[in-house]
């Protein structure tokens, strides 16, 4: 589940979200170079889906179209004003409005479109709206300050888009700041990595992500807190998702079909799939039962690898893997674990592509963990 829940969500939309947990290191980076007076003109923002990083560009663009206004750095009664010590400013400010609303003339962004069937962010960023950025830049500012923009979703630009960007940052005009924000930095073009001042932003911990859940979602127990945090691996994207679509509750139904483990317990996994894909929720379920699925997978392959049993999400689920890990040793393969993680994941990939019988897939998917389970 990957990017940021939907526009409407007021409170986590990061054009309306003025709260920023963590990465510390990078607003220090982003702050240091302003106040330098050599502010470069092209960020590349990287790191694992809904830690923050379009919430930090907003935060920077709040601050630039604030700080750049014309009279903000003039000289007065007592010289020039001290240099800011934070990108944080105030929320009730006009800018801050004008931003929240869409309506700030100077802001330009450009992010994938929400898809309202699959409840999540399509995967494509289209070529024609990275083409409004040109005549954007050559507009002058409407309030006689800097023009930011901000690219949410990089890295799912084709070649045509990323060229379109790269001309424009071959020759970026004066008080213009572009910030590009991607999942991969490693998908863009290595001549837009060589033009932009690199952000690496890391995964968020166990207690900021509890932290963000306790802001947005009070009402959640703690032990819901705990289970969404260790399930999202330091994205809160993620763990609002999962919230969203019921996925601690898949989650638990998931490893209830495994506890029969090392033989399926056949009615019990039939009933499983069709509570999965049936009614109005299956579209959603399907997306969060595979990557919960397939993120297990990993965690039971690198367990085996490791020796070790990670952090339970929830109660039972230590003592699962451990029983797992203690038959796979018994057959000497540990290894099949890494097999069936493979596996699982390319064949809910094809299962998409070909649009293939989710029940028949996800039948066949346990029926290979069961085999790896029997050793």
């Amino acid at each position: 589940m990957s990017g940021q829940p939907h526009e409407a969500d007021d409170a986590f939309n990061p054009r309306r979200n003025t709260h920023l947990e963590g990465h510390a290191t990078a607003q220090k980076l982003l702050l240091g170079s302003w106040n330098s007076g050599r502010m470069h003109h092209a960020w590349l923002i990287g790191g694992p889906p809904g830690i923050g990083k379009a919430t930090l560009a907003f935060r920077m663009a709040r601050f630039v179209l604030t700080k750049g206004l014309p009279g903000e750095q003039e000289m007065g009664l007592f010289g020039p004003p001290p240099d800011p010590t934070s990108l944080v400013v105030d929320p009730d400010s006009a800018v801050c409005h004008r931003i929240a609303s869409g309506g700030h003339a100077d802001l330009l962004t450009v992010q994938r479109t929400w898809d309202e069937k699959r409840k999540r962010f399509k995967r494509d960023l289209p070529v024609d709206e990275i083409r409004k950025i040109a005549p954007f830049l050559r507009l002058t500012s409407a309030e006689g300050g800097w023009r930011v923009v901000i690219v949410d979703g990089a890295d799912q630009l084709n070649t045509s888009g990323q060229n379109a960007i790269l001309k424009i940052l071959e020759e970026p005009p004066s008080k213009a700041l572009i910030l590009l924000v991607a999942d991969n930095v490693g998908a863009m073009l290595p001549t837009i990595r060589s033009r932009t001042r690199k952000l690496a932003l890391e995964p968020l911990s166990e207690a900021q992500v509890k932290a963000l859940l306790f802001r947005y979602l009070p009402d959640l127990e703690e032990a819901e807190r705990t289970a969404l945090a260790r399930l999202s691996e330091g994205s809160i994207g993620r763990a609002m998702e999962l919230q969203a679509a019921g996925g601690l509750t898949l989650y638990k139904a998931m490893l209830g079909v495994f506890d029969s483990l090392p033989r399926l317990d056949i009615v019990e996994a039939y009933t499983f799939i069709d509570a999965t894909l049936r009614g109005g929720n299956e579209e959603a379920n399907w997306v969060a039962v595979t990557e919960l699925m397939g993120w297990w997978l990993g965690r039971v392959a690198r367990a085996g690898a490791r020796g070790t049993i990670p952090p339970e999400v929830v109660p039972g689920e230590a003592a699962l893997v451990h029983r797992l890990m203690q038959g796979s040793q018994r057959s000497g393969n540990l290894d099949r674990w890494v097999e069936v993680w493979e596996n699982t994941n390319h064949m809910f990939a094809k299962a998409e592509s070909a649009n293939l019988d989710r029940r028949q897939t996800l039948m066949s998917v346990l029926s290979r963990i069961e085999a790896a389970a029997a050793g």
